[in-house]
C-alpha cells in the first residue's frame, strides 16, 4: 500500500506571462487533484469518479468501450473501501490517479482496466482468478505482473525479486512496465508524508531503475517528471537554485525563444510548409544540466523550439528552410528519423543562432513522432492484438505471449537475469546495466545484428552471440581487421568472432576487465566460480615456448643452386630478409666476396639498395624446384597450439629447419619458421594448412626491413 500527500518538494510549474507563450501545452500530468467520490452509481452508468479518465481516454480512442472501466472501478472501489492512504485520503484515489496518467498518455482500454485493479490483489481479498473470470486473461496477466512479492516470504530480497518478476512479465507484455511507471510517478508526487530516509531510499531506486526503464521504453513524459521529483529529493539545494533560475527567466521582459519562434513561423509560412511551432520549456533537470555545461544561462537556454508537421518529408523540408534562411549551428544537427533511437524516438535535431549569439535548439518531427516521443510504448496501444482482418486469430495462451518487436536491450536483460545466482547479484547488475543508457548496433558477417550498450567490447559481442559457448572465443576481426577481444566497438562496426575448436577452451580471468554487459560478466564469473583451482590463464600460450627452439641438425643452407646468375663463378645466396622461392620475381645484388644475394623484387631491401645507386645483377630460376623459405605465423595463444601447427606443417611435407616463438603480447603470439620444401609449388598449400589451424589468423612470408 502506498502513502499519499502533497509533497512540499514537488517541483511545480513556473508560470510565464500569458503574452510570452503561444504554444499548445504539452501533456500535463500534474493537474489531477483529489478524485471525487460520489458513492454508488446506478448500475450500468459510468461513475462520476472516473469521468475524467473516460474523457482523457476518449480523446485518444473516440469509440472505446467504457464498460470494462466501469466494472473495474466498481470492483476496485468496493475492494479498497475503508483503506486510507497516509495522507488521509481514500485509497481509491491512487489507482484513479495512476489510470488518469496512462489515459492522458494514450493507453488503450485493457491497460486502463488493469491499472484500476493494479493494487487489488496485493492489498485486498481479490484474487487473480477472480480478475481473470471478470476481465479476462490479459488483464489478469497485467495485474499479476505489477503485484509485489510479500516480504514475509522473501525478506530483504522482496524488492529485487519483485523487480525481477516484473521484468520477466514485461518481456511478454511491455504494458506491465507502463503501469508500474505510472504507479511510481503518482507515488513520487505524493511522497511528502514519508520519513526523509524513506523518501531518499525510494528516490534512489527510482533514479537507478525506474527512470532508465522509462527512458528505454521511450516514455519521456513520465521520465522527465520522475527526474524532477528525484532531483528535488536527492539534491534539494541544486533544485532550489535551478527553480530560482527558471523563475528569474520567466520574469524577463524579453523572450528570445518567442522571438526566434516567430521568425521560424515566418520562414515556414513563406515556404508554404504547414507546421506548428511550439516552445518547449526545459524541465528542471535539463536546465540544471545545461547550466553545468554552459555556465551562465541565456534566455534561449531555458527551452527548445518544437516544429510539428504532417509527413516525414516535411521534416526535411523544414530543416532545409531553416538552414537556408537562418544561421544553422551545423555541429548540433542529428538525424533520428533516418536512424531512430533504440527507444522508438524519432526527430530531427538542429540549432539556429541569432546575431546576438543566442542559440535556439530546434526539434522537428511529425505529430505521430511527437506522440511516440512523449508516450513511447504506451502510444503503441496493444502491440499484441491480432490484426482485425486476420482469419482465426486468437489471443495466445498463457505463457505463450511474445512480442516480435521486443527491444534488444530487454531481450538481453531477460537472458542474463536467468543466470544471476541471487537477488543481490541481480539487483546490483540490473542497476549497472540500466546505467548504460545508449545502445549501439554491430553487424555480423552473415548480415545479422547484435544490439549492445555503448562501450561494449568484442568480449561482450561474443557472449551476446554465443552465450556460454563464447568461452571458446580466441579473437575477432572488426571491420575486416584483426582485433583483440578488449577492442571497444562502435555503432555500425562489423564483427567476426573467431572461435577455437578445442573443447578444453576456457575464458580468461582478464576478460572480466573487458566485459561490460551483464551476460558476459555473469557467464565468466560463473565459470571462474566453478573452477576455483584453475591457476593458469586459459587463453595465454601456456603450451607455447617463449624462447627460440633449438635448431635441429639440418643440411647446411644451400647456396641456391636453383638460381641462374649472369656472372661467371659467382656464389649465389638467397636473401634471408624475404626468402624468395620460385616463381617469385627476383633480382640480385653483388656483395663482398663475390657473392650475389637474391631478393624478391618487392623486398624493402631492394628499394633501399637501388636508392643508394647499387647496380642490380640479372638472376633467374633454374630447373630445381626445391626451396627454403621463412614463414611468419600470427596467432592467439592457446594450449597445444605449437603441436597442432607443427603437425599441420609436417603433413604438407615441410621440413622445419628452425623455429622461433616470441613471448606473447596481448594474447597474440608470433611464430617464425624456416622450412624446406621439395617443391616450391607446395608453398601455397602449406600456408593454407597453417592458417586452418585453430587460433592462427595470419601466415605470410618473412619481410624484414
Amino acid at each position: 500500500m502506498s502513502a499519499e500527500a502533497t509533497n512540499p518538494a514537488t517541483p511545480g510549474p513556473v508560470v510565464p506571462t500569458a503574452a510570452r507563450r503561444k504554444a499548445r501545452p504539452r501533456i500535463d500530468l500534474r493537474r489531477l487533484g483529489r478524485a471525487a467520490l460520489l458513492g454508488n452509481a446506478a448500475r450500468g452508468k459510468l461513475p462520476d469518479a472516473i469521468g475524467h479518465v473516460a474523457e482523457a481516454h476518449r480523446a485518444h480512442y473516440p469509440d472505446a468501450d467504457l464498460e470494462p472501466l466501469r466494472r473495474a472501478y466498481v470492483l476496485a472501489e468496493s475492494s479498497h473501501r475503508g483503506q486510507m492512504r497516509k495522507s488521509g485520503e481514500p485509497y481509491i484515489t491512487h489507482p484513479l490517479a495512476v489510470t488518469l496518467i496512462l489515459a492522458e498518455l494514450g493507453a488503450e482500454t485493457t491497460t486502463l482496466t488493469a491499472s484500476l485493479l493494479h493494487d487489488t490483489v496485493e492489498d485486498t481479498d481479490v484474487t487473480l482468478d477472480q480478475v481473470r473470470e471478470q476481465f479476462g486473461e490479459e488483464v489478469r496477466y497485467l495485474v499479476d505482473g505489477v503485484t509485489k512479492l510479500e516480504k514475509v516470504d522473501y525478506g530483504a530480497a522482496a524488492e529485487p525479486e519483485t523487480f525481477r518478476k516484473m521484468l520477466v512479465a514485461t518481456g511478454s507484455d511491455v504494458r506491465v512496465m507502463s503501469i508500474k511507471l505510472a504507479d511510481r510517478l503518482h507515488n513520487m508526487r505524493t511522497l511528502g508524508v514519508m520519513r526523509p530516509e524513506k523518501q531518499e531510499r525510494i528516490a534512489k531506486v527510482t533514479r537507478d531503475v525506474l527512470i532508465p526503464l522509462a527512458e528505454r521504453l521511450g516514455v519521456q513524459a513520465l521520465k522527465t517528471e520522475l527526474e524532477d521529483l528525484v532531483f528535488a529529493i536527492l539534491h534539494p539545494e541544486e533544485y532550489a537554485h535551478t527553480r530560482e533560475l527558471i523563475a528569474e527567466n520567466a520574469a524577463r521582459a524579453d523572450d528570445p525563444l518567442a522571438e526566434i519562434s516567430d521568425e521560424v513561423r515566418g520562414v515556414l509560412r513563406d515556404a508554404d510548409i504547414p507546421a506548428e511551432v511550439l516552445i518547449r520549456p526545459r524541465h528542471f533537470v535539463s536546465v540544471h544540466r545545461v547550466s553545468r555545461k554552459r555556465g551562465e544561462l541565456r534566455g534561449a537556454d531555458f527551452g527548445r523550439l518544437l516544429v510539428l508537421v504532417n509527413e516525414d518529408a516535411d521534416c526535411y523540408a523544414v530543416l532545409g528552410e531553416l538552414h537556408t534562411c537562418l544561421t544553422p549551428v551545423v555541429s548540433e544537427f542529428k538525424d533520428f528519423i533516418a536512424v531512430p533511437k533504440f527507444n522508438l524516438y524519432q526527430s530531427l535535431h538542429t540549432a539556429v543562432a541569432r546575431a546576438d549569439g543566442q542559440v535556439a535548439e530546434v526539434l522537428i518531427r511529425t505529430h505521430q513522432m511527437h506522440k511516440v516521443a512523449e508516450a513511447g510504448v504506451v502510444a503503441l496501444g496493444n502491440p499484441y492484438a491480432p490484426a482485425a482482418d486476420a482469419p482465426g486469430s486468437e489471443a495466445p495462451a498463457d505463457g505463450e505471449r511474445a512480442d516480435p518487436t521486443r527491444p534488444g536491450w530487454l531481450s538481453r536483460l531477460l537472458d542474463w537475469q536467468k543466470a544471476a545466482p541471487d537477488a543481490d547479484t541481480f539487483w546490483s547488475t540490473l542497476r549497472e546495466d540500466l546505467a548504460q543508457d545508449r545502445e549501439i548496433t554491430v553487424f555480423r558477417p552473415d548480415g545479422g545484428t547484435l544490439g549492445l550498450p555503448e562501450g561494449a567490447t568484442c568480449v561482450d559481442a561474443a557472449y551476446a552471440q554465443y552465450g556460454e559457448d563464447a568461452h571458446a572465443c580466441i579473437g575477432a576481426r572488426v571491420n575486416g581487421r584483426l582485433a583483440t577481444l578488449s577492442t571497444v566497438l562502435k555503432d555500425g562496426d562489423t564483427v567476426q568472432l573467431l572461435m577455437g575448436q578445442d573443447p578444453a577452451s576456457e575464458p580468461s580471468r582478464e576478460w572480466l576487465e573487458h566485459a561490460h554487459t551483464p551476460a558476459a560478466r555473469i557467464a565468466i564469473q560463473r565459470w571462474l566460480a566453478t573452477h576455483p583451482d584453475s591457476t593458469e590463464e586459459p587463453h595465454a600460450p601456456v603450451a607455447v615456448p617463449t624462447r627460440p627452439i633449438p635448431e635441429p641438425q639440418a643440411p647446411t643452407p644451400r647456396t641456391a643452386s636453383a638460381v641462374v646468375v649472369d656472372r661467371p663463378d659467382a656464389t649465389v645466396r638467397l636473401a634471408g630478409c624475404c626468402t624468395p622461392v620460385p616463381p617469385d620475381e627476383v633480382t640480385g645484388f653483388a656483395v663482398r666476396g663475390g657473392v650475389v644475394t637474391v631478393h624478391r623484387v618487392a623486398c624493402a631491401s631492394v628499394a633501399h639498395m637501388k636508392g643508394t645507386g647499387r647496380p642490380e645483377t640479372a638472376v633467374s630460376w633454374g630447373d630445381s624446384t626445391a626451396c627454403r623459405v621463412t614463414l611468419v605465423a600470427e596467432s592467439f595463444g592457446r594450449p597445444h597450439l605449437l603441436a597442432d601447427l607443427t603437425e599441420a606443417m609436417a603433413q604438407e611435407g615441410a621440413e622445419i629447419v628452425s623455429a622461433t616463438v616470441e613471448p606473447p603480447s596481448q594474447q597474440r603470439v608470433r611464430h617464425t619458421y624456416t622450412v624446406e620444401l621439395p617443391d616450391a609449388a607446395h608453398l601455397p598449400a602449406l600456408m593454407r594448412a597453417m592458417r586452418n589451424v585453430a587460433g592462427v589468423y595470419d601466415v605470410d612470408r618473412a619481410q624484414h626491413q
